[in-house]
């Protein structure tokens, strides 16, 4: 009886901690590594740098002056010299170490070494970054962040940076119009395409900015954040009359920036601008965004005066592509597939488009399109896509660089509430007036009578 009590004194406990901590570790994995992970891989580094650094050959041969040193002091052995070790500082998803490289190394040892790394402390992946020249730092993540997607608390805000997704690395990936004006976002149906668009729209409409929409499948992606759109065309028709428009917009736009560069020859370097963002701020007119969801509608033609219009609004675009940028406006293609196939102009409207994001796709030649002729090797990341990861995608541009991605969920109601909430916002364009979308007035909320019928008071 006595050992049974024992046994239950100290196994009782230990089986809670031990249950409490798998728990945590699949449910909560972010509680799970402050309080377990972080500890026991910062020991881990601490205790096996050295070794695990000679193991993964990232390792040279001490110094003259270092061997004559440690011969005259000590008479132990001399070992072979790792990368100087930074302070290591802790984070809320991993752990980050910078790295001083001795003579002789690259970065791109290390980051060939990022696998035995991982391995070595026990951590989800390792990340090498380059900060200066003989300095990198590695990012520790100590589990899946992409598998319950939280976007960081502290992001900087600033006009058209949207913050849409979280990288694999716990950092966050930022829709930046004026670094990458214009982008090509592919996805299958179900992939998370749309949940990539409403954080574009929902992060867009707290800025000074008009928002364009052209949605052919009769507006059911856009047509829910009226309230904070300039303009909607739900029909190739409706597209046809738009763009036209957009291209004039475009054309008084650069009309405005060479009427500025027509000033006095005294006027200083810094007032002489090649775009909108060198204008005054009172003279500046609002940056526009158009969204085109299901961009092969635009393609699709069945008759020989669909073909003519589709001609007409293909070069279009690409002349929005082409000149927008210095314009102040910037495109976000959507679509399931974006090929060849689609007709004359395709090819070429794709090569416009600097960023790509490709989420699931139903075939290896959709990544391609996508992916093939920015960063090939990003091309089977985007295949390996599972559907049970909807919002998982890969990003990547014309530096050859990618990285997987995954939006967080939002739902289409409080998307469209703050797109309500910001329709103040809506620039001013008298050139969008005629086909800014009709706003449904919602219904007043009807309060409820009082439950007792209040009665005269009689003398």
């Amino acid at each position: 009886m006595t050992d049974l009590a024992t046994l239950l004194e100290v196994g009782g406990p230990v089986a809670a901690l031990g249950g409490g901590a798998a728990y945590a570790r699949a449910r909560h994995p972010g509680v799970y590594w402050s309080m377990v992970g972080l500890p026991v891989s910062t020991v881990r580094l601490l205790s096996s740098y050295g070794s695990v650094m000679e193991a993964c050959g990232l390792t040279v041969a001490p110094s003259r002056l270092r061997v004559l040193a440690v011969k005259a002091t000590t008479r132990r052995e001399v070992r072979a010299v790792p990368p100087r070790r930074g302070i290591i500082r802790p984070t809320t998803t991993g752990l980050r170490v910078r790295l001083r490289l001795a003579p002789g190394q690259e970065p791109a040892d290390v980051a060939a070494s990022a696998e035995r790394l991982r391995h070595a402390w026990g951590v989800h992946a390792v990340y090498v970054t380059t900060i200066k020249p003989g300095v990198v730092e590695l990012r520790l993540v100590g589990f899946d962040v992409l598998r319950r997607v939280r976007m960081p608390r502290k992001l900087r805000p600033d006009i058209l940076r949207v913050p849409v997704a979280l990288r694999e690395d716990a950092t966050p990936f930022v829709r930046d119009y004026r670094t990458v004006p214009h982008q090509l976002t592919l996805g299958a149906t179900l992939s998370g395409k749309s949940m990539y668009l409403r954080h574009l729209v929902a992060g867009l409409a707290r800025q000074p900015v008009a928002l364009v929409g052209i949605d052919c499948k009769r507006g059911v992606e856009l047509a829910p954040f009226a309230p904070r759109l300039s303009a909607l065309a739900t029909d190739p028709e409706q597209a046809a009359e738009l763009l036209p428009v957009l291209i004039k917009e475009m054309e008084d736009r650069y009309d405005l920036v060479k009427a500025r560069q027509g000033i006095a020859p005294s006027t200083p370097d810094e007032e002489i601008t090649s775009d909108i963002w060198g204008l005054p701020e009172h003279e500046r007119p609002a940056p526009v965004v158009l969204f085109v969801d299901e961009v092969a509608e635009l393609f699709l033609v069945a008759t020989k005066k669909d073909e003519e219009r589709r001609d007409e609004m293909v070069t279009q675009l690409i002349r929005l592509a082409q000149l927008g940028r210095a314009a102040g406006i910037y495109l976000e293609v959507c679509g399931q597939r974006f090929g060849a196939e689609l007709g004359k102009g395709a090819t070429m409207l794709r090569a416009q488009l600097t960023g790509r994001v490709c989420h699931r796709v139903n075939d290896e030649a959709s990544a391609k399109m996508a992916l093939g002729d920015i960063a090939p090797e990003a091309v089977s990341a985007a295949c390996a896509i599972a559907a049970e990861r909807p919002g998982l995608a890969v990003a990547g541009d014309t530096s050859g660089g990618w990285s997987r991605i995954r939006t967080p969920y939002l739902s289409l109601g409080d998307a469209a509430e703050t797109c309500r909430e910001f329709a103040p916002l809506v620039p001013d364009l008298p050139a969008l007036k005629p086909f800014r979308p009709d706003v449904p007035v919602r219904p007043p909320v009807e309060t409820p009578g009082p439950v007792v019928r209040p009665r005269p008071v009689t003398d």
